[in-house]
Parts: C-alpha cells; sequence; structure tokens
C-alpha cells in the first residue's frame, strides 16, 4: 500500500488544527481524523438565544498568551479585558466572607507555603503526599477554601495526584498570582466571537482535509511509513502527529508496542472533571450595585465569572471543578440551574434566578475529551510534573496542550505545541525524503 498522505494528526483540538495547518502551508498533504462529531476539543462555543457567542470550554487569554492574541487577530477576531474586581469575594452561603478573615488570611498562608515549595518540590516527601493530604493538615475553614480553589484551578481529586504535580503545576501555569488571577493574570481577556470561531476558521482553511467520527483504533509503525487503523479503513503516511490528550492517547494501540515509559506516562495520567455553565441576561445588570466575580465556598464550590462582552448582552460563567462536578450529575439541567443561580441570588438579586437563556456542559461526561482542563499524573505513577514528554516515537509524534513547554494546559499551550510538532515533522520529512 502507497502513502495516502504525507502527515496524519489523530485529533482536531486547536493543537492538531494549527499544526495542520503549519505542514500544510509547508507543502505537505495532511489529513486530521477526530473521533467526535465536531472540532476543537477542549474549545466548544454555542449561540445564545440572543445571539452572543458562549465558550463553554477554554475561553480566556492570558495577559502572555501571545500565540493565542496573534491566532486572534489574524483570523480577525476581537479581544476584549474581562470586566473584573481587584480581587474576587469569597462567600459561604448567604454570608460574605472579609478578605481579612481568619480562613482567607490562613489559606494565603498556606498558598504562600506552597508557592514557597516550589523551590524544593523535588523533595521524595512531595512526590508520595497526596494534595488531599497536605489539605487535610490545614485548619477547616481556611482548608475548605483551598479545596475550592485546587478544584476550580486543576478540577482533579486532590487524593489522586501528589503535591509535587501540585507544585509543578503553578511552576508551569506561571506562578500562583498569575494562575488565579484575572486582570493581569491568566483569565486577562476573551474574544467576543468565542474561541470557536477560531476553530472554525482553521477547519475552514483545512477543508475537506478533516474528517469527523473517524476514530482512530491503531497506528502501526515500520522504518518507511506509518499506517493508521480506523473503522473505515487504514490509511498510509510518512509521519504521524497525535494530537489528543494522554488518557484519550492510551486507547490507540501500537505496532510495535511503544516504550514502557510512554505506555506508563499515557496510563498513568487522568482528566480533571469539569462543569461549566453560562448563564445569559440582557445587560449585565448586576454591575450597578457592584462585581460579580466571586468563589463560592460552600458546596459545591463555584467560581462566578463575569465574561459579558463590550455592549452586552450579559454573560455570567460558573465553573465547579474536581468530585464536587459530578454531584451534579444527578440533576437535570433545571436542577442544576435552579441550585447554582439560587445561591448566586442572594449576592447578585433575584434577577439572577431568571436567565433568558442557560448552556452548560459537563466535560468529564464527554468521551472523545475526557475532561478538562488538562491531563494531570497519577500519584505513584513515576512521572508528576509537566510538560509531559513529547519525544517523537520513530515516525510517531506528539500534540497538544499537555506536551507544551509555554502555558501547558492553557489554549496558548495547545497553540505552541502544535507548532512545534509542526515543526518537527517538517524536519523529518525532509531528512527523510
Amino acid at each position: 500500500m502507497s502513502n495516502d498522505v504525507d502527515v496524519v494528526v489523530v485529533g482536531a483540538g486547536l493543537s492538531g488544527l494549527i499544526a495542520a495547518r503549519a505542514l500544510r502551508r509547508s507543502g505537505a498533504a495532511v489529513l486530521v481524523l477526530e473521533a467526535g462529531d465536531r472540532c476543537g476539543g477542549r474549545a466548544y462555543s454555542v449561540t445564545s438565544s440572543l445571539g452572543s457567542p458562549l465558550d463553554l470550554g477554554g475561553q480566556w487569554v492570558g495577559h502572555d498568551h501571545h500565540r493565542l492574541m496573534a491566532l486572534a487577530d489574524e483570523l480577525g477576531a476581537t479581544r476584549f479585558t474581562m470586566h473584573t474586581p481587584t480581587m474576587p469575594s469569597f462567600a459561604d452561603g448567604s454570608r460574605r466572607v472579609r478578605v481579612t478573615s481568619p480562613s482567607i488570611l490562613a489559606a494565603v498562608f498556606g498558598l504562600a507555603a506552597v508557592s514557597a515549595g516550589r523551590r524544593v518540590r523535588r523533595r521524595q516527601t512531595w512526590a508520595t503526599t497526596s494534595v488531599q493530604s497536605w489539605l487535610d493538615r490545614v485548619p477547616g475553614g481556611a482548608r475548605r477554601l483551598l479545596e475550592v480553589v485546587a478544584a476550580i484551578s486543576w478540577t482533579a481529586d486532590p487524593q489522586r495526584f501528589s503535591v509535587r504535580t501540585m507544585m509543578s503545576l503553578i511552576d508551569v501555569q506561571g506562578g500562583l498570582v498569575t494562575m488565579l488571577s484575572t486582570k493581569g493574570g491568566a483569565q486577562d481577556g476573551l474574544v467576543v466571537e468565542g474561541i470557536g470561531y477560531l476553530v472554525d476558521r482553521l477547519v475552514d482553511d483545512l477543508g475537506s482535509a478533516v474528517r469527523t467520527n473517524c476514530v482512530v483504533t491503531g497506528i502501526e509503525r515500520s522504518d518507511d511509513r506509518v499506517v493508521v487503523r480506523t473503522a473505515s479503513g487504514d490509511i498510509g503516511a510518512r509521519e504521524v502527529i497525535v494530537a489528543v490528550p494522554p488518557p484519550v492517547a492510551a486507547r490507540i494501540t501500537h505496532h510495535p508496542p511503544l516504550p514502557a515509559g510512554r505506555i506508563s506516562m499515557e496510563h498513568g495520567t487522568f482528566m480533571g472533571s469539569v462543569y461549566k455553565a453560562i448563564a445569559v441576561y440582557p445587560t449585565p445588570f448586576w454591575r450597578e450595585s457592584g462585581d460579580a466575580e466571586m468563589i463560592l465556598i460552600d458546596r459545591p464550590g463555584v467560581a462566578v465569572f463575569d465574561t459579558s462582552p463590550p455592549g452586552g448582552p450579559g454573560h455570567l460563567c460558573l465553573l465547579v471543578g474536581g468530585a464536587e462536578a459530578h454531584d451534579l450529575d444527578d440533576l437535570d439541567p433545571e436542577g442544576r440551574r435552579r441550585l447554582l443561580l439560587g445561591r448566586i441570588a442572594g449576592h447578585l438579586g433575584d434577577a439572577i434566578r431568571e436567565p433568558v437563556d442557560w448552556h452548560e456542559k459537563a466535560w468529564h461526561l464527554d468521551d472523545h475529551v475526557g475532561g478538562g482542563y488538562i491531563a494531570v499524573p497519577q500519584l505513584g505513577a513515576g512521572h508528576d510534573e509537566l510538560p509531559m514528554s513529547a519525544q517523537a516515537i520513530g515516525r510517531v509524534h506528539w500534540a497538544g496542550a499537555e506536551t507544551a513547554s509555554e502555558h501547558p494546559g492553557y489554549l496558548d499551550g495547545a497553540i505552541g505545541a502544535g507548532e512545534r510538532a509542526a515543526e518537527e515533522v517538517t524536519r523529518a520529512l525532509r531528512t527523510r525524503a
């Protein structure tokens, strides 16, 4: 069988699409295979009944996410700075928690200790200590706040990953201040048209080179080519890029088998659990009396953001991460809406209970993505730091946000990983021509 294309890209998330576009521009014949019925991976936009784009997946443009800024500008999208206070407010039920309260101050002290501990994160004790064990040593009120912050930041079960992994995540995501900040931090800006607009423009550019509903089941390597196995037939290529999260990549069989280290890495990671909802209103009316951004620390822990575009309508974004995201699975959409908006109403007014539109997505129930925001190394798996390895194995290369050397887990990191993989494959095509 002759090669059908130069390169097969497995996964039509942002990283895979960026890699495919770069390779296409270099003159390579490329085919992108996506298991799901849509492109974008962890980026997913819908349109509200008022006509406003809503990002149910990744959406934020960090203050130093230059690759994402450049892509948005290139594709004609409109960036804007999110409406945000200097720092979010905190609430426990109907009670506001002062930033000077003992629990807040203790939590800040705990986070500062973690930040300082990054300098010694290679200590073996941190590799064998779960985040939950660390949290259990923190006094009650502060512990609960830290649990919510950790769940929203990494969406992972704290019993399943180590303190050293947590320190690594803090390190590669720019430090605690950048990671947790909105203005001037990782959640600094947004795109009016939605991240899905960027995905759609990339897909339009690639045209028939993108195939959805095409599940890759296996990859066979030889000295002179790669055969990609799918349910609808085999595809021959000179090189292949796997651009899906490691736990999803683990579903693909390889012949000959991958090296033990690669197998251990893919099977020793897990996707976080996260539920995201956006409530839509004719205007962001809550701004008349204050800011909406807050963290609710009673159960389930919720982060609330004002993601309204300039000129309206009003968008309230709600995030529930970690194990508490699963607690919402037993409710129907109406039940989740009543529960979550009912808790916010005590702080922003009863009008919050009646949005004109409500959209939601539980990423841990998306079989093709597996969860969000990022694949996290399992406690005791033997590899506990990010970024994850992208070392090529023969003619098989790796992309995806987890492999990014800068901003892993973010949209900007996905773009960087796609660009890096494309450069690597371009060199390989020239060398092996």
